[in-house]
């Protein structure tokens, strides 16, 4: 961004219609990341406007990426209404359930409806029982990729302490502490997968992925459904080359070379679906899994 473009919104109504039409390019992103956050269209949409508040009244001259810091700021946001809820006792799932926001004038419960089908309403049940600061470590790393140096500032703590925090949502979400039963069941959803990806079945593949399914690589790059399904060619052969464990406790696959972990595939899953897929490769981050193999 151009010193001329980031002082031009303190310089009169032209500067400020111009800064709100480029946030209006990431209004739909940020939507998300609040949602997934709060739980609640209406405070979603609250959010979103304070950010662009904040943005409105900022000095943005030395910010290179105008989109991380809208997502770094709307996470800001969302965790001080995070905690301000927990400290006043309120029931975060009456902030999305249907059935509750209709009881509510001052939020849209179709909206709301909508907005849980699409994140999917377990995995909302789930982030709901993390801590605020786990759910804001886990939602800005793993489903919108915010490196750890940015969740930290975020947090006010360090990026070790932000990449922890982050591990222990993961674990929570991943069903880490499930019964034996879930982890069968998972095996079998990935071994599906896996087996559509050999043959092609691409039928079979959307069959296993949930309609908003993220594979996210260490680049932070996502793909949804369609996208997963269109590479099952190079799933097919991680496919072949891999083999089934427990990662952090939870359903994964791991690929060595020369009995070095070269990789590790791990899921998370909603209404027996996989949910996202996410791929490490970084040998530091590979580093600190806890990998235990399973019975193939």
């Amino acid at each position: 961004m151009s010193e001329h473009d980031a002082h031009q919104h303190h310089d009169g109504t032209g500067g400020l219609d111009a800064l709100a039409e480029r946030f209006e390019a990431y209004r739909g992103h940020l939507r998300a990341v609040a949602f997934r956050m709060l739980g609640s269209a209406a405070e979603a949409e609250d959010a979103v406007q304070e950010t662009w508040f904040r943005l409105s009244r900022s000095d943005t001259s030395e910010v290179d990426n105008l989109g991380g810091w809208l997502t770094t700021v709307v996470g800001r946001v969302c965790l001080d209404l995070l905690r301000s809820r927990r400290t006043r006792g309120e029931q975060p799932l009456e902030t999305w359930e249907p059935a509750a926001a209709a009881q509510d004038p001052a939020q849209d419960p179709a909206q709301d409806a909508l907005l849980a089908d699409s994140v999917g309403s377990a995995l909302l049940v789930v982030l709901d029982q993390l801590n605020p600061a786990e759910r804001l470590a886990f939602v800005l790393h793993d489903l919108f990729g915010v490196p750890f140096d940015e969740v930290g500032g975020v947090l006010g703590r360090t990026p070790a302490a932000a990449r922890q925090l982050a591990s222990r949502g993961r674990r929570r979400v991943r069903g880490a502490d499930a019964p034996e039963t879930d982890l069968v069941r998972q095996r079998a959803v990935v071994d599906a997968f896996l087996a559509a990806a050999r043959d092609g079945d691409f039928e079979g593949l959307l069959a296993v992925l949930d309609p908003d399914v993220l594979a996210r690589g260490e680049a932070g790059t996502t793909i949804g459904a369609s996208g997963v399904a269109a590479g099952a060619k190079s799933f097919a052969r991680l496919a072949v080359e891999s083999r089934p464990a427990l990662i952090d406790g939870a359903t994964g696959l791991v690929r060595y070379v020369d009995d070095r972990l070269e990789r590790a595939l791990t899921f998370t899953f909603v209404a027996d679906r996989i949910a996202t897929i996410d791929i490490v490769t970084d040998p530091a981050r590979l580093t600190e899994l806890t990998i235990e193999p399973t019975q193939t």
